[in-house]
Formats: C-alpha cells, structure tokens, sequence
C-alpha cells in the first residue's frame, strides 16, 4: 500500500529539517534533501510500529510517495 503525504522543509544552520504535514510528531533532518527524505521516511515507519493511526494534522512543500 502506497500513502502520500507533504513533507514541509526548511534549512538551519545547514541542515534540511521537516515534517509530515499531516502526521504530527513525525520530524527529523538531514544534510541534504535527499538525506531528509530518507529519515522522515523512516521516523514515520518507527511511529506507526508504535500507533495503529494517527489522527491528520501546516514553509515549502513537497509530495512524497512512501511504500508499504
């Protein structure tokens, strides 16, 4: 099962930071934006071993395709 999702991004102090516009508490960073996309990928596999689902939760914004 494929989900899409908004990954909002901003850079600090050189590093790309995010989060998943519509699941909260999934963030984290990378040194490049390829690099941010992995992690949030994998923060959001971590969160949902934890939670059955999460209820939907607002930079740039980009679509991403994660596979199940």
């Amino acid at each position: 099962m494929e989900r899409h999702f908004t990954l909002e991004y901003w850079t600090d102090e050189g590093w790309y930071v995010g989060r998943l516009k519509e699941v909260p508490g999934v963030f984290s960073q990378g040194e490049t934006l390829e690099g941010l996309e992995d992690n949030i990928k994998e923060a959001y596999h971590l969160m949902m071993t934890d939670e059955e689902a999460l209820p939907p939760y607002e930079v740039r914004q980009k679509e991403l395709e994660i596979e199940m």
